[in-house]
């Protein structure tokens, strides 16, 4: 046993010998030029067609409120309702104003009287002018009020100051509603608009007045325009609201159809490249342009936006040419690479 003890190490080292011919590591092995991923850049407009759902809505919509506080005592339309301009659409109790006026009158009528007697006595020298410019003075504050209860007696009516559509009923009889707190939301008749929701990745690359295409269920078509973009996002869903108009839409359109937008924003020199093509170095986007023997070219780029079918390229790349689309960060200055495929757009 002690003697097989002391010829296994022998053995082993005669083994370990025996592999001298290792075998090389995989990097050393020629490969030939790197296999790569490319695309031929064309036209960006379909890739950058962008769709959003929304609700067709009045260009002006006016919340009405009564101009005085009060209980709510009768209304007089539902939500839907088709009204006319002038049109008594909800009343408050006008028990209070009523008050409010007669008090009024009662201080008007006692300041004028005021004002005979101070007169009287100024016409006697009994009393100094100040005294009787106090008087009348006193006599034009009450009429003054009286003039004003008078108006806010007839506020206890509200009236719809255009032609539409009651879009929402806000309050109902019963309820004490305060000056100023909406009652009823009007659709005003006119023109239409739909309303959607950006997000965020596509606000940078809408401006005002871009055009748009709107499409309802119904299979109508109308062409539009951006005609409001929120200048901050909801805080609940992180979203911009926008307005799209559409003058060409008839008056009568119903209210709360739902709409398709598409946003196209080609432009004659831009470009839809993969997001896997793009290398960032030190705040510039820059990609490898494959030549025409293959060799590799960094060349930067300037990004209008970045969506999900990829960035916008604004200046730096030219229809036509081929681009590594992924894998960018791996290649080298001059590399010739061998295209496993050409997705041309």
């Amino acid at each position: 046993m002690k003697q097989l003890n002391r010829l296994l190490p022998l053995l082993a080292a005669s083994l370990l010998a025996a592999c001298g011919d290792k075998a090389p590591p995989p990097d050393a092995i020629d490969h030939g030029p790197r296999i790569v991923k490319a695309v031929k850049l064309g036209a960006g407009e379909a890739a950058n067609e962008q769709r959003y759902s929304g609700e067709v809505r009045a260009r002006h919509e006016t919340q009405l409120a009564f101009r005085v506080g009060g209980k709510l005592v009768e209304r007089r339309v539902d939500a839907g309702a088709r009204v006319k301009a002038g049109q008594a659409l909800a009343r408050l109790d006008p028990a209070d104003q009523q008050l409010a006026v007669a008090q009024a009158e009662a201080n008007r009528a006692l300041a004028a009287a005021e004002l005979q007697r101070t007169r009287e006595l100024r016409r006697k020298n009994f009393i100094s002018q100040a005294a009787l410019d106090a008087k009348e003075t006193a006599a034009q504050v009450a009429e003054s009020q009286l003039r004003l209860a008078r108006n806010q007696a007839g506020y206890t009516t509200l009236a719809a100051d255009a032609a539409g559509v009651i879009a929402a009923v806000l309050a109902e009889p019963g309820q004490v509603v305060a000056a100023g707190q909406p009652v009823f939301r009007l659709a005003r008749d006119g023109e239409r608009e739909v309303a959607i929701a950006l997000p965020e990745s596509r606000v940078a690359g809408l401006r005002i007045g871009a055009a748009a295409t709107v499409e309802l269920w119904s299979g109508q078509r109308f062409a539009g325009r951006l005609r409001e973009l929120a200048p901050a996002a909801d805080a609940a869903t992180r979203t911009f609201a926008a307005r799209v108009a559409i003058p060409d839409a008839p008056a009568d359109l119903p209210l709360g159809l739902t709409a398709s937008v598409r946003f196209a924003q080609p432009a004659a020199d831009a470009l839809v490249v993969p997001l896997a093509a793009l290398v960032q170095k030190g705040g510039q986007a820059s990609v490898w342009v494959v030549g025409a023997d293959n060799r590799l070219a960094q060349r930067p780029v300037d990004i209008a936006s970045y969506g999900d079918a990829g960035a916008l390229v604004r200046s730096g790349l030219r229809p036509g040419e081929t681009i590594v689309a992924a894998g960018a960060f791996k290649l080298v200055e001059g590399e010739t690479v061998r295209i496993a495929a050409d997705l041309s757009r």
